[in-house]
């Protein structure tokens, strides 16, 4: 197995915001919260924790005040430490404004990559909810002798999902031929997982030249422009995954956590995601209470019925209520007797007695952090 010493880990937090508008109005993507207790950065965090990677940047750019909230000194990831571990990495920009891509961050981080004794540099975004072991994947880029290896997954998608991807060709030798980046296409497609190994030194370097030519994304302007000029090689991940495109995958990559199979697949109890600890009592459920199909929290308070459902910590369901297919966010409290069909609440959300709020499987309702309702 590799030496994961000799990487560094660094995890983009606001890339793809734009698919979940509704979810990144007040944080970053990475801190979008999933599957009743979690968040979308504990996902990249934890896998390079679990692979032995013990020095992660995590490279903000605005609305990051509950991504330091969640994260702290990362001690949940044992990752506060005196040398390596976590570092929060704020938005630094060039006289236009801040970094329009990933290649611009980078080259704002020249300085604190090269002081890292390190040999590899694994690039994360955090859109990717899995259970990934990097550690086959350093051993493939080093072994294949690849200038860049893409972690890529095998999935069918529609053409307004795909206008969100980049999709690969990949030959029998595993070696990318063909990038096309955010095409308007539909079909089963190998799309970038967003992950990408590289040298340190090799993108020392394509940093340095995207600055001296004002390129910023390393999407087009060095996997789809330079694809020829480089070794760029697939590594092929066959264990489930999600990739957080729109809302609507949220919903569903949420809801499918019900299935206890697909659950155990990425919170590995070998693996384990970890995550900021709240100390909320066991959930509570009322003499009337009645719960199917459904992801219920720590600290919940059940009292009325609730089907096909994702409830985070301190969710309360009022006496005689109804909730169908929602996901209701930390601290909500819902009233007695409200109806709620396909509904989303950001946290510490109030839903008045008797209020009947109804959105679609494809439409959902969408309410603000702590409004009242």
């Amino acid at each position: 197995m590799a030496n994961m010493s000799n990487v560094l880990g660094l995890i983009f937090a606001n890339m793809h915001e734009q698919t979940v508008p509704d979810l990144t109005k007040i944080r970053a993507m990475a801190s979008v919260p999933f599957g009743a207790r979690y968040r979308l950065i504990d996902f990249p965090l934890s896998n390079m924790v679990n692979s032995d990677i013990d020095e992660v940047g995590v490279v903000t750019k605005d609305n990051y005040q509950s991504l330091i909230d969640h994260i702290g000194a990362g001690d949940e990831w044992d990752l506060s430490r005196k040398t390596g571990g976590l570092h929060l990495l704020p938005p630094y920009g060039n006289s236009y404004g801040i970094y329009r891509g990933r290649l611009e961050a980078l080259a704002h981080l020249k300085p604190f990559i090269k002081s890292v004794n390190c040999e590899y540099v694994l690039l994360s975004d955090a859109d990717v909810i899995a259970n990934i072991d990097y550690r086959p994947i350093v051993d493939f880029h080093k072994n294949s002798g690849a200038d860049i290896t893409v972690v890529y997954g095998k999935g069918t998608y529609n053409a307004e999902q795909c206008a969100t991807k980049t999709i690969l060709s990949v030959n029998k030798n595993n070696e990318i031929y063909d990038v096309l980046v955010r095409p308007e296409m539909s079909g089963e497609f190998n799309v970038s997982l967003n992950m990408f190994v590289v040298g340190k030194q090799f993108l020392l370097d394509l940093i340095t030249d995207a600055e001296s030519r004002n390129l910023y994304s390393f999407e087009i302007d060095v996997l789809q422009h330079k694809l020829h000029d480089m070794k760029v090689m697939g590594y092929k991940f066959d264990a489930p995954f999600f990739q957080i495109d729109g809302i609507s995958t949220y919903i569903k990559s949420n809801m499918a956590l019900v299935n206890k199979n697909l659950r155990d697949a990425i919170f590995n109890s070998d693996a384990p995601i970890y995550t900021k600890v709240r100390d909320d009592a066991p959930a509570k459920y009322g003499i009337g209470a009645e719960v199917k199909n459904s992801l219920i929290a720590d600290g919940c308070v059940i009292e009325g019925t609730v089907e096909n459902c994702v409830l985070f910590r301190g969710v309360k369901v009022g006496k005689g209520a109804v909730i169908k297919n929602c996901i209701l966010m930390q601290d909500t409290v819902v009233g007695a007797k409200a109806e709620m069909s396909n509904v989303i609440t950001d946290k510490n959300v109030v839903v008045s007695e008797y209020r009947t709020l109804s959105g679609t499987e494809s439409y959902p309702v969408f309410v603000n952090k702590s409004a009242t309702v």
